[in-house]
């Protein structure tokens, strides 16, 4: 085995010879010597800074290779192990362990590497302090071994994995953190003493110094695709290539030419009425290849300058989803600043072409950046340009402050508008369990950014004040391991000066000695108006309503798992007087630790649903919603999975009245008439994957799928069972894919 040599100290630097690490899952002495050997493992769930209660050690060194991890896991027969088999991206409470890297040291990006006691992964990118992403998937080495007494995990993360700043000499810095999780407590002990359930979690990792590697990359992975439409009786083949180059740590491109997003994942159905948007997330590869960079985020929800999702999304003539012709994306940094360019186009006249530009440097305590975004939309005679400056600042360790400033301009038809938007909320960190948060937001009425990116609305003046609390420690004969409180006072006007609601919030957040979660939740919003109900047609004045939310989830507990939700509702026009409810159950049961079958059921009902049917006429409904969902997950050996998935939707709404909005934003009652209706929709898919290599798959996808409107009320069971024979869509998608390094 060949020497390296690695560095590694907290108040100095340490160098020993070491050798090169077989990836095994066994911690060998020899292979370890001279890594940085860490053994303060400290509770961070429930967050009390005591030491774990099972001992655990890890290992760090840096080899030409990657960066090597190992952990030791102290887990006698006393406290029971899961045996569950994961698939990647999994969010189960299991055995596990993390590694977080922040490359740069920065507090900017950060990457979440995990492994199960089964061999099971998820990795995911960190932005914002807290914010995981796991869209990403990105191609490291594993594996894991175990004894009676304690369980054993082996990590090789390779250098080309991210971009990173040039070193300055033949040593780095970057900053580390790692956790072990038992899945039969939910205890998570950590090092260093940092926590994601803090404002500030990424910028508390550890600096570590280590020898400065770097390795070059070119992977190109072609793909071929057929799709057979067994409606329409048509045929579709597609074939591609996407590349990745990495001549070094500081420069990385990604292409993809006529890339084939075919639909391998299952969106979850959504009926939405409101006006507002729904945002969904995205699970393309090209799309989320570091992507981290881009993210540019505000308070409001969801909220980003890049939605990548409008790439390929519905085309501007209404004709289906746009057909991406090609798209690049190059990652790079130049001494402390780092820098971003995308570029994506599609195809036929009503064809987009989306850029954006990133620029960030880092000041020690503080990061300054900057984002510019621009799409042209030829069939809507439109071109849409957004600016955005981002700053956060981290002046002590108990304040983080982050503020944003953005404007858009939109040149359509020979006009031109112009709209502004800016963000600061500001958290700190006090004594005993105590945090405050700040929060102020306007946006513009002509504010615009959703030609390239998402924001829920515009119009908008929002100010809240958060307390919370936590109790970290509770009683032996509790059966909580933690609680947190939380208090919130907030208001919204928008930019016309009406009220949108002022809104008291109170929640608590427990954690369970068995793993279990809970949640509960009460919102008291005062009387204001909804100025978006009408689509410019009016505000309505809408009189004080309320809401009560809990929610409860127990991990697997011999062949059974459960989820529960719960919720109270008021609002449309009776306000408090009328209240709805919201009910969820889904139980997955266990038949063998790698093959779980689950069903649910939702059922609600609003007494008040308000509707927008034309100009300033809404309609008042009884609103009833239901499904019904299903499936299983096989994991077949540690290459195979089979995944089944069936959603029904069910929706009625008997109508109550017709309402005109007066100039005064009276809801007045009208004569015009509305009707009943009911709607059924069905989502089912069948999807085995077969791993050929890292990052290298066939995937055969079976889908069906169907919508259908009435102009009648109708019964759920009855609205169900018509849901299952809906056939709008019936495909066989048939991908494969494979990955060349050179």
């Amino acid at each position: 085995m060949r020497k390296v040599l690695s560095v590694f100290s907290i108040l100095g630097m340490v160098s020993a010879p070491a050798m090169a690490v077989e990836v095994d899952g066994r911690v060998d002495p020899a292979e370890w010597q001279g890594a940085r050997h860490v053994t303060d493992f400290r509770k961070v769930q429930p967050l009390t800074g005591t030491p774990a209660s099972q001992p655990t050690e890890a290992w760090i060194l840096a080899t030409p290779d990657g960066l090597a991890i190992a952990f030791r896991n102290v887990q006698p027969v006393s406290v029971p192990r899961t045996r569950q088999r994961v698939r990647r991206d999994f969010d189960e409470q299991v055995d596990r362990v993390n590694l977080m890297i922040d490359f740069d040291g920065d507090g900017r990006t950060g990457y979440n590497f995990t492994v199960s006691s089964t061999g099971g992964i998820s990795d995911a990118v960190i932005t914002n302090e807290n914010q995981f992403n796991d869209d990403w998937d990105g191609n490291w080495r594993y594996a894991v071994s175990e004894d009676a007494e304690s369980w054993s995990v082996e990590m090789l993360i390779p250098w080309y994995i991210a971009p990173m700043h040039k070193a300055d000499s033949d040593q780095r810095s970057m900053k580390i953190y790692l956790d072990r999780v038992i899945g039969s407590t939910g205890e998570r002990s950590a090092w260093p003493l940092a926590s994601y359930e803090r404002p500030r979690f990424l910028s508390d990792f550890h600096e570590v110094e280590m020898p400065h590697y770097e390795q070059a990359l070119l992977a190109v992975t072609p793909y071929v695709s057929g799709l057979y439409d067994n409606v329409r009786s048509l045929a579709d083949y597609e074939g591609g290539l996407d590349v990745l180059w990495k001549p070094n740590g500081q420069f990385q491109m990604t292409a993809t030419v006529n890339p084939d997003f075919g639909q391998v994942e299952s969106d979850d159905l959504v009926v939405n009425f409101s006006a507002t948007e729904t945002f969904i997330s995205d699970k393309r590869p090209f799309f989320t290849e570091n992507q981290g960079l881009f993210e540019y985020n505000t308070p409001s929800d969801d909220s980003q300058l890049l939605y990548t999702r409008r790439i390929g999304g519905p085309a501007d003539d209404g004709n289906g989803a746009g057909d991406i012709t090609a798209a690049v994306k190059v990652n790079g940094s130049l001494g402390q600043t780092k820098y971003g360019i995308f570029a994506a186009d599609e195809a036929d006249e009503a064809g987009r072409s989306f850029r954006a530009l990133r620029l960030v440097r880092d000041f020690s305590t503080q990061n300054l950046g900057l984002m510019l975004t621009q799409v042209e939309r030829p069939y809507l005679d439109r071109e849409a340009t957004v600016l955005g400056m981002d700053h956060d600042w981290r002046p002590t360790a108990r304040w983080n402050i982050r503020t944003r400033i953005f404007g858009s301009e939109i040149e359509q038809r020979g006009e031109t508008t112009r709209g502004l938007g800016a963000t600061v909320w500001a958290d700190y960190e006090m004594d005993r369990g105590w945090r405050q948060q700040w929060i102020a937001m306007h946006f513009g009425d002509e504010l615009q950014i959703n030609d390239a990116g998402y924001l829920s609305r515009n119009s908008t003046n929002y100010l809240h004040w958060d307390v919370k609390k936590r109790f970290a420690e509770q009683p032996e004969t509790s059966r909580y391991s933690s609680k947190e409180w939380r208090w919130r006072i907030s208001s919204n006007h928008n930019n016309h000066g009406e009220k949108l609601a002022d809104q008291f919030r109170m929640s608590r957040e427990s954690r369970l000695r068995n793993g279990s979660y809970e949640y509960a939740q009460i919102n008291i919003n005062g009387a204001g108006v909804d100025d978006l109900l009408t689509r410019g047609n009016g505000s309505v004045k809408m009189p004080w309503r309320w809401n009560a939310y809990f929610e409860y989830t127990r991990p697997r507990k011999g062949n059974w798992a459960h989820e529960v939700y719960a919720d109270l509702i008021t609002g449309g026009l009776a306000g408090s007087r009328k209240v709805g409810y919201a009910l969820e159950y889904e139980a997955t049961y266990f038949i063998s630790d790698a093959f779980s079958v689950y069903g649910g059921v939702y059922a609600d009902m609003t007494p008040d649903w308000l509707i927008w049917q034309r100009d300033n006429l809404i309609g008042s409904y009884k609103g009833r919603e239901w499904h019904v969902s299903a499936g299983l997950n096989w994991n077949i050996g540690s290459k195979q999975e089979l995944r089944v998935k069936l959603q029904a939707l069910a929706v009625d709404a008997d109508a109550l009245g017709a309402y005109r909005v007066a100039s005064t934003g009276d809801a007045m009652a009208s004569d015009d008439t509305i009707d009943d209706f009911s709607l059924s929709n069905l989502g089912f898919q069948v999807r085995y994957r077969y791993e050929l290599a890292p990052l290298s798959y066939l995937y055969v996808v079976y889908g069906r799928g169907g919508f259908d409107r009435n102009d009648y009320s109708d019964d759920a069971s009855q609205l169900l069972n018509d849901s299952f024979g809906l056939r709008d869509d019936e495909q066989l998608l048939v991908k494969l894919s494979y990955r060349f390094e050179i």
